[in-house]
């Protein structure tokens, strides 16, 4: 099984919302991929409450089958819509994949 985690921090203002707005919209957007991409077993995205300095403002943890289901869900076109509007969204962007 593999593991991919992202973090992100926000823009205060992009695509017409400000950053909290922002958060929802892009946590909805991404949590939709539940059930839509084969090898994909969970996802789940969770907004900062922290507000530090070292915080980001949004993280996403995924389990998928393999490092092939994990390439496979990064070219699908459902996470490639979702994910062009959260890089419309974020000034920065860290991610952490690994296996278990």
């Amino acid at each position: 099984m593999v593991i991919h985690i992202v973090m992100w921090r926000l823009r205060d203002h992009a695509e017409g919302n400000n950053r909290t707005v922002n958060a929802e919209i892009a946590k909805q957007k991404l949590e939709a991929l539940n059930g839509v991409i084969p090898g994909l077993i969970k996802l789940q995205v969770g907004i900062d409450f922290s507000k530090t300095e070292v915080s980001g403002d949004l993280a996403l943890y995924s389990e998928l089958e393999s490092k092939q289901a994990l390439a496979d869900y990064q070219q699908h076109p459902a996470h490639i819509e979702a994910g062009s509007f959260v890089k419309a969204i974020c000034s920065e962007r860290q991610v952490v994949d690994y296996e278990v």
